[in-house]
């Protein structure tokens, strides 16, 4: 099962070679003095240029799996990545029935992005296509138990005691879907603004939904992307950077909602009999930040509000993320 993580690792090593953009992504909610629930998120990402650079085969195998948008012809990217959830109350030995289970999520992903544009009476409209395979583990193998206990050690907080009650190990498999619309900025007195609408889907054994959202957003330079990156589910913008001057700059909010079907962390596994939950089946995010450009450079920070993704739980979540990329 760590094969796959395993290739992914190797390259996105290889990929150092190849001009795009390197992102690391930090999510967590000691933001909010917490840890519960989606607790802590970190991703390592690299998307190619614009070029057709990186291998067909992964642009081939995802072109078959998303035939909507031409995305063999698009960027390339690989990405590893670790997710970590807990229930609120981490001093428990015992499993607790009202709330969340211990689990963890390590993955490797290949992803594909088809970027094109039109023009509407006589203003042009971006269009970004994206599909991402992501392939890994739920469960001890996934080490989120070492992970954030060790991490706890060395912060001096105390550790999280029922680990023990984790969901068992499954291989884990999820498609993600997602087109976000860009259309050209309004322009008022030298600054900019926009509205980017997004609609996208999961499918897999670690989440099946829909969703669907907007961002807005205001500031300079906005096509140097098309938004803040996040980890999934939370809707994203795509991890490359194309920087149109040498300092762009945004603050920007929005709303997604998401229709679910499945979410193995609340579901518990799919196979063996594990601690569940009964899921909310609509939850909503709500996100604001800013992001800031220099050169090849950009540093993000949300604030993503998330709504009670079960029926026991009690009040919504917060968290923060982070993101710097760097374009080689």
């Amino acid at each position: 099962m760590l094969r796959p993580l395993l290739s992914a690792a190797v390259l996105l090593s290889a990929s150092s070679a190849l001009a795009g953009t390197y992102s690391l992504q930090v999510e967590n909610d000691r933001v909010a003095n917490s840890d519960r629930h989606y607790t802590h998120g970190t991703r390592l990402d690299w998307v190619s240029d614009k070029t057709t650079e990186g291998p067909d085969w992964v642009r081939d195998g995802l072109q078959t799996l998303y035939p909507l948008a031409e995305v063999r012809a698009g960027r390339v990217g690989f990405a590893i990545g670790q997710s970590i959830f807990t229930p609120k109350d981490t001093a428990a030995t015992a499993p607790i029935k009202d709330d969340r289970p211990y689990a963890a999520w390590l993955y490797a992903g290949a992803s594909a992005h088809a970027e094109t544009s039109r023009r509407f009476d006589g203003r042009r409209l971006d269009v970004l296509d994206s599909v991402e395979l992501d392939l890994g583990v739920i469960g001890p193998l996934a080490m989120g138990r070492q992970v954030q206990n060790g991490f706890h050690d060395l912060i001096g907080v105390d550790r999280a005691e029922g680990w023990d009650n984790q969901l068992k190990n499954e291989p884990a498999v999820v498609m993600f879907f997602s087109r976000t619309w860009r259309p050209e900025a309004w322009t008022v007195q030298g600054f900019e603004a926009d509205v980017l609408p997004q609609a996208g889907a999961s499918l897999g054994n670690v989440y099946t939904h829909a969703d669907a959202g907007a961002v807005v957003r205001f500031g300079r330079g906005l096509d140097v992307d098309y938004g803040p990156p996040h980890i999934r589910p939370s809707s994203s913008g795509i991890a490359a950077v194309d920087p149109v001057r040498d300092f762009s700059w945004y603050a920007f909010a929005g709303a997604s909602g998401r229709a679910v079907a499945r979410n193995i962390f609340l579901d518990g596994n799919t196979f063996v009999d594990s601690p569940s939950v009964a899921k909310n089946p609509f939850v909503a995010d709500f996100q604001l930040g800013v992001a800031l450009v220099w050169h090849d450079t950009r540093l993000t920070f949300s604030q993503i509000f998330r709504t009670p993704e079960f029926k026991e739980q009690q009040g919504s979540d917060r968290f923060g993320s982070l993101t710097l990329s760097v374009r080689f």
